[in-house]
């Protein structure tokens, strides 16, 4: 009579209900990649930004698992390296010790998420540069710039610039950003008036005349209570226009007929 491995069989039926069910929560994420041989991988983002951080956990489930061993896996990221690697490596080591006999696998996949997401909100603030004000008849206007690779960081920018009582409390705070996506061979883009009618989509259109990318720009106007009519939009591009000059983003000269033309079709008020 032969001899019946019910450990061996019961890890079988184990691992079973675990592929199933991960395929079930993670859809085309969990992939199989040799089923005879218990190999499979998913791919694991940080589902905050684009560009996401990404990772691809690669498993390999050997007979005894989950009863007697853990499983062999080989985490492939670009991005992660060093203290990083070992410190993911062995919170994974870990989380096996304390669900022993227990299919970890899940679990696994959610620590490496949530790594992702710590790593990615834990990003350095980009650094802000100031430009020098131009003051006109007591209204005055001073640019702000950073450099940019995702949405979250526009957002970090701006939320740091506003922690600035003065410029929290300037009378308009325009901002345009460009982000080059290297995948999508696009560009994501958008633009704020806080107000001032206009001004945000002719500081975009600047941004795409010189051609920048992967840069946010912020023009506050302080108001002095006197109108300025067209020349406070060739102020706030001359504004952008200088310090995107000063970082080194761009050399050109802007024509002075391009920052004032046009503006009576987006019926702007005189302020």
């Amino acid at each position: 009579m032969a001899n019946i491995d019910v450990g061996n069989a019961g890890d079988l039926q184990s691992q079973i209900e675990e592929v199933e069910a991960l395929s079930s929560i993670y859809g085309d994420e969990w992939c199989v990649i040799d089923e005879a041989a218990r190999i499979f991988c998913i791919k694991i983002t940080d589902d905050i930004d684009y560009p996401k951080l990404k990772a691809c956990l690669q498993i390999i489930l050997p007979h005894d698992y989950p009863s007697a061993a853990p499983p062999v896996y080989q985490i492939n990221a670009a991005w992660l390296r060093g203290p990083d690697r070992k410190t993911l490596s062995n919170s994974l080591e870990e989380l096996y010790v304390e669900n022993t006999g227990e299919s970890i696998l899940y679990l696994w996949v959610e620590k490496i998420r949530e790594f992702l997401l710590e790593k990615s909100q834990n990003k350095e603030l980009p650094p802000i540069k100031l430009g020098e004000t131009i003051t006109e008849r007591r209204s005055t206007f001073q640019p702000h710039l950073a450099p940019v690779v995702t949405p979250r960081q526009v957002r970090m920018v701006l939320d740091k610039l506003f922690e600035n009582k003065k410029i929290a409390s300037a009378t308009h705070n325009i901002y345009a950003y460009r982000i080059y996506c290297e995948e999508k061979q696009s560009f994501l883009q958008d633009c704020e008036d806080d107000g001032e009618t206009a001004a945000g989509g002719r500081l975009l259109h600047l941004l795409q005349i010189l051609d920048v990318r992967n840069v946010l720009v912020v023009v506050s106007r302080w108001y002095g209570g006197i109108l300025l009519g067209p020349d406070r939009f060739k102020h706030i591009n001359n504004s952008a226009r200088n310090i995107l000059v000063q970082e080194g983003y761009t050399s050109s000269a802007v024509r002075p007929s391009f920052l004032i033309s046009n503006v009576s079709k987006f019926g702007i008020s005189p302020q």
